[in-house]
């Protein structure tokens, strides 16, 4: 067996009294951690050794290290469930998250090309462009633009979906969901969500695209959501039967 040196065991301990404190409530989700040069001074030893121990809380997932802005402690995970057949702020708020959602834009436009291949209409029609940012413990964490076709876009334009969600609007304009259809995958952060994220472009991220289908087989809402890895996760819960997920290779881009 291979004895620990003592710069081994020294960051190691700081490691294990970081997490106590943060697991104690001291260092909140979210919160900044004192300065790396305060901190090592605080334990007297040297940088190094204590960005040994951060790494450490790191791989831990307790802290996530932004460049250029410090060290913040990770807040709890959300999960994004695959097998659930709801709005992504109602799902998080049934696992008793506070969510709070932001309502960056909305307009009736014409339909980019892939989008209007999606929803299957002609890409001179019109759709509400809805845009939101899904904020969690102070921090965003979800960037989603959602596409709703006429008729359904003029029924539910006017509506507040910083408290509504899509799905709900749209049931109380009469249309219940039925289905839907999704892929995630890895990307890298693109520039124009970067901003709303507050991550560097290029940043890894879950993309998921999910398209919705009402009672009458019609796609009633094209949905592209961008989530931070670092604040939420994927699970699901998988059975015999009720749940179908095909995993397939990423062309090259």
């Amino acid at each position: 067996m291979t004895r620990e040196g003592p710069a081994e065991a020294r960051y190691r301990a700081i490691a294990a009294d970081l997490a106590a404190k943060i697991r104690a409530g001291e260092y909140a989700p979210g919160e900044a951690l004192p300065a790396q040069r305060e901190l090592s001074a605080a334990y007297g030893v040297t940088l190094m050794t204590l960005r040994q121990a951060l790494r450490q809380l790191s791989d831990d997932r307790l802290i996530v290290q932004q460049p250029g802005k410090g060290t913040f402690v990770s807040p709890p995970h959300l999960a994004y469930r695959l097998g659930s057949l709801r709005s992504l702020a109602d799902d998080l708020r049934e696992q008793g998250h506070e969510v709070r959602t932001t309502v960056l834009g909305r307009s009736v436009r014409g339909l980019p090309a892939r989008v209007a291949a999606q929803l299957r209409v002609r890409p001179s029609d019109t759709a509400l462009r809805l845009e939101r940012l899904r904020v969690f413990a102070g921090r965003p964490a979800v960037h989603q633009v959602s596409w709703v076709p006429q008729p359904h876009a003029d029924a539910i334009r006017e509506r507040d979906f910083g408290t509504v969600s899509l799905y709900g609007a749209l049931a109380d304009a009469g249309v219940a969901v039925a289905r839907a259809a999704e892929t995630v995958r890895p990307e890298a952060l693109e520039a124009v969500a970067a901003r709303h994220l507050g991550e560097p472009a290029g940043t890894p991220v879950f993309v998921s695209d999910r398209i919705t289908y009402a009672l009458d087989g019609g796609a009633v809402v094209a949905d592209r959501a961008t989530i931070l890895g670092s604040m939420l996760e994927i699970r699901t819960d998988r059975q015999a039967t009720g749940l179908s997920i095909a995993w397939s290779g990423l062309a090259p881009r």
